[in-house]
């Protein structure tokens, strides 16, 4: 059943039935979007899942969403970095509260982004990797002012990486999905990427891979064994 709740952020909880520890993915929507949707997807990635789509804290609009403050311009996106560093700590806060919350399988998360949300979900893994048991990037690009520092590296290393990007992406380059995929193969030992022929959005394919690559790594639910 799908429910609204409330911890520090607002967030919807798909639970699969019979299953009070299932393993956990936490969704992170994109800028001007909500927790609405990302969590369609659920049914076909994995049933044995909790989801936990999460609302962005920043109101833009009726219905839209931000991570932190982002500005549009004829040369590019502009990021207040001092505003995502806040959204980090902040969304780090929530993973720690979800984990406490539910218990999942092995106490760690997995967490799949879009856009803004992949920025988020690479933000997490770099200074935290402890916490989570995977990280799906889509659409999204490497956080420029808050990269892993040498601390950190050696768990970076032993955690599950899938990104993806769409070839004709006018939001997010496709030279930013490029750029991640030349960073994390050199720091990351299992790292997936791909490239579809689509825009700023998640291909038909890119749904079914993920689908693959949880089936390969989602840890063992000991309610079910």
């Amino acid at each position: 059943m799908l429910q609204r709740k409330q911890l520090s952020l607002t967030y919807l909880d798909l639970a699969p039935a019979n299953c009070d520890n299932a393993p956990l993915m936490i969704l992170l929507h994109g800028y001007g979007s909500n927790e609405k949707d990302l969590i369609e997807l659920a049914p076909m990635l994995n049933r044995d899942m909790r989801y936990i789509s999460v609302r962005a804290p920043h109101t833009l609009d009726v219905g839209m969403f931000g991570w932190f403050p982002l500005e549009f311009t004829s040369t590019g996106i502009t990021v207040d970095y001092a505003a995502a560093e806040e959204a980090r700590l902040e969304f780090i806060g929530f993973v720690k509260e979800i984990i406490a919350e539910y218990k999942p399988a092995g106490n760690k998360v997995f967490v799949m982004g879009f856009s803004q949300g992949s920025v988020m979900s690479y933000m997490t893994a770099f200074s935290e990797p402890e916490l989570l048991h995977g990280v799906i990037a889509c659409s999204g690009q490497l956080p420029e002012k808050a990269m892993p520092d040498e601390t950190t590296k050696p768990a970076l290393r032993k955690l599950p990486f899938l990104a993806m990007h769409g070839i004709y992406d006018d939001i997010l380059p496709i030279a930013k999905g490029r750029a991640a995929n030349e960073w994390l193969q050199q720091h990351v030992d299992d790292f997936t990427y791909r490239e579809y022929p689509i825009a700023h959005q998640i291909a038909d394919e890119g749904v079914e891979l993920i689908h693959l690559w949880l089936e390969k790594r989602v840890p063992a639910n000991p309610e079910k064994e």
